[in-house]
């Protein structure tokens, strides 16, 4: 099924449903305080003029398609120095004299965006002498020490000016509800200090005309709109742009919603800030109520000190919170030199990780570990909110604020007593690491000016909507919420991401440094070690094959990259080959004796030691072969056989002739000679190196055969001797 977007009303035909788009900037009417002439400016000709325009100027009715300067008085002449400004932002005010008799009006000139010019005009007001009052209410705003403050002394100012029933500084959220901020009012009426209003109250379009048109008078709620003489402008051909009018007719939808409040007049001041709407001051009236030019002068000039210093003072908040920020950084790096680790001047004990936004806990995701401070949920709900705070990441960017966490996603219902308002700032690139501040839940009761929920009833024309017919005070509880979190608070948050990001980014390039340095000594140590070693990454790529791997190599020496290049150099390839495989995918360790082939045909036999590197959780890091050269070793070896096997061949076999008597005695006394060349020998193979081994064990051997020799001579020389003594 196609979906067709809803049609965009012309002025005066929108319902609730729609009101959000009715062309209220294209009203072809106008409240009739006053009336509207357009000029095209090529030759000053009236083209266009509200139907009221002749009788209430006092010029008649056949003016349409004459000059402006064809008109009684000294209008044309007080326009004409104006000609060439831009007329397009501000309007520019005139004092002139039209009509027979001559009446005086003060005329707001401007340019609308399709051409022509728009002239205003409304009887003079008698001379007011505000300078002194201006002074002082400027002074007032300027020292103000504190928003609330400024917006109470704003609501008096105000009141004392315009002289209506009641005042209001009217604040905006970043979801566009307006809250009553502060308020004046005459002692009978209603306080609707603290009241909330949906922000459907205020349409898009008509938010975007506050923001250009900076005053707005709505004279008398019962008045009759009086129609352009002729609806499309003859300069374009279309409805005339009316967006910058003062005098412009208002909605029926919001001239009904203003007789549902008792209101019959009203002025609406645009509080501009940082170049966004903030808030309104709208000043309600009980009566009709008009004032003139001047006073609406000084009321737009007030906006605009009371903005600048709205924006002041949240700056100042804003600034001592950077200092703050600042100061946590400092510590933070100090930190990093003094301990090697930054994260113990983020959680310092102080709690002021929490002040910064008024939190009640925050924890810290960062490489797999959590730390806390303050209230917050168990370490596996911890984790479980870093997860999904990954996945919110990539929808909102770095900072992530909610006031109903578990609204938002149940799953996380049962945290809402440590944490039903999460706020939330990435430190880092990785997936997992983030800084969240927690608030719990506060069940309160907000007072909304009339049931948000039941906001219309739809009659038959624009006449009969109700916008909320009752405006009494409704009271709606609200449970797993929090706290909100206010514009300075996401301010001071991002502003605390950007600089753990960075302490994060120090922190980390730092610990790059110091291993680097390791690796260095550790590659330097590792070069010179007279041990061959490759060490390979976990794809086996060879990172290093030290001085004594590449000496055993034979010559011309081949080039080796991968691990893979390996078997072709031992005589046993093909299994060398199989077994280097399983290290890679099975990552266990291997031992095992191998043949090095040799440039002359001859091999060398190794001793090959290969270990997987891992890191937990069971992540490799690569892998490390070491070669044992086993020449020496078995060289070692086969003199140690060969003096065993020579050993026990002396102790059984004479060169000589004994009778058994002096045999005995010779097999005797040769045990004794080889147990003690056996000793020496255990001595020498446990204590000598292998090069040496088998001259020293050669040494032994040698010495036992010649002591044999030598015994077996004296014992058969005894033996002869003791006969030829018989």
């Amino acid at each position: 099924m196609t979906a067709h977007p809803s049609p965009t009303p012309a002025f005066g035909h929108a319902d609730l449903s729609n009101c959000e788009r009715e062309q209220i900037q294209f009203a072809a009417s106008i409240q009739p305080h006053g009336a509207l002439i357009v000029v095209r400016e090529a030759d000053s000709v009236i083209v266009q003029a509200s139907q009221n325009a002749g009788q209430f100027l006092g010029i008649g009715d056949n003016f349409i398609g004459r000059s402006l300067g064809s008109l009684p008085g000294d209008l044309a002449s007080r326009v004409e120095p104006h000609l060439r400004d831009s007329l397009s932002t501000i309007p520019r005010a005139v004092r002139c004299r039209v009509g027979q008799p001559a009446s005086e009006f003060d005329g707001l000139l401007h340019r609308p965006a399709d051409g022509g010019l728009i002239i205003e005009l409304e009887r003079a007001g008698p001379p007011v002498d505000l300078s002194r009052h201006l002074d002082r209410a400027v002074q007032t705003a300027l020292t103000a020490p504190s928003l609330r403050a400024l917006c109470d002394a704003t609501a008096k100012i105000f009141k004392d000016l315009t002289g209506y029933d009641r005042v209001m500084v009217y604040r905006f959220d970043d979801q566009g509800h307006g809250e009553v901020f502060s308020e004046r009012r005459q002692p009978q009426l209603e306080a609707y200090l603290g009241n909330r209003y949906p922000a459907s109250d205020i349409p898009q379009i008509a938010r975007r005309l506050y923001e250009r048109n900076r005053v707005r008078v709505l004279v008398d709620v019962g008045y009759e709109p009086i129609p352009l003489s002729d609806r499309l402008s003859p300069i374009t051909g279309r409805d005339l742009d009316m967006s910058m009018c003062f005098l412009r007719s208002m909605s029926p939808i919001h001239i009904q919603y203003l007789k549902n409040m008792g209101v019959k007049a009203t002025l609406v001041v645009s509080l501009m800030v940082g170049g966004k709407l903030w808030g309104l001051i709208a000043c309600h009236h009980y009566a009709p109520r008009f004032v003139h030019f001047e006073v609406r002068a000084v009321c737009e000039l007030l906006a605009e000190v009371i903005a600048t210093r709205i924006a002041a003072l949240e700056s100042f908040v804003q600034a001592q919170a950077e200092l703050s920020v600042r100061r946590l950084e400092q510590r933070m790096i100090e930190a990093i030199s003094r301990d090697g680790d930054w994260k113990l001047a983020l959680f310092d004990g102080t709690k002021s990780l929490l002040q910064y936004v008024g939190a009640t806990g925050a924890a810290l995701l960062f490489e797999g570990e959590v730390h806390t401070v303050g209230d917050v949920p168990g370490t596996q709900e911890l984790r479980e909110l870093g997860t999904w705070l990954d996945g919110e990441r990539r929808k909102r960017g770095a900072v992530i604020a909610t006031a109903s966490l578990g609204i938002d996603e149940p799953r996380f219902l049962p945290i809402k007593a440590s944490a039903s308002g999460v706020l939330s700032t990435a430190v880092s690139s990785s997936r997992g690491e983030h800084l969240v501040w927690f608030r719990p839940e506060r069940v309160r009761t907000v007072t909304w000016g009339g049931d948000p929920l039941k906001p219309v009833i739809i009659g038959d024309n624009p006449a009969e909507l109700s916008p909320r017919r009752s405006f009494a005070q409704w009271h709606q509880l609200v449970e797993n919420t929090s706290e909100p979190w206010t514009p300075a608070d996401l301010g001071v948050v991002r502003l605390i991401g950007e600089t753990v990001s960075d302490v994060v980014l120090q922190f980390r390039s730092v610990r790059m440094l110091i291993a680097q340095n390791q690796l260095e000594h550790a590659s330097r140590q590792v070069e010179r070690s007279e041990l061959p070693v490759i060490i390979s990454d976990a794809r086996g790529r060879i990172l290093l094959a030290n001085d004594a791997f590449e000496r055993l190599l034979p010559v011309p020496r081949p080039r080796l990259q991968w691990i893979d290049d390996l078997p072709a150099m031992f005589a046993e390839s093909d299994g060398v080959r199989r077994r280097l495989r399983d290290l890679l995918t099975q990552r266990g360790p291997w031992r095992a004796e191998v043949r090095l082939e040799m440039s002359d045909g001859a091999t060398k036999p190794l001793l090959l030691r290969a270990d997987p590197v891992l890191s937990p959780p069971d992540v490799v890091l690569g892998f490390v072969i070491l070669l044992t050269e086993l020449t020496e070793r078995k060289a070692a070896e086969a003199a140690r056989r060969r003096f065993q096997e020579s050993i026990i061949e002396r102790h059984h076999v004479t060169s000589v002739r004994l009778d058994t008597t002096t045999d005995l005695a010779f097999q005797n006394l040769l045990s004794s000679i080889v147990d003690n060349a056996q000793l020496a020998a255990l001595e020498i193979t446990d204590g000598m190196d292998l090069a040496r081994m088998p001259e020293m064990l050669e040494s032994v051997h040698t010495s036992v055969t010649r002591t044999a020799e030598i015994l077996e001579l004296l014992l058969w020389h005894a033996s002869r001797t003791s006969k030829k003594g018989l």
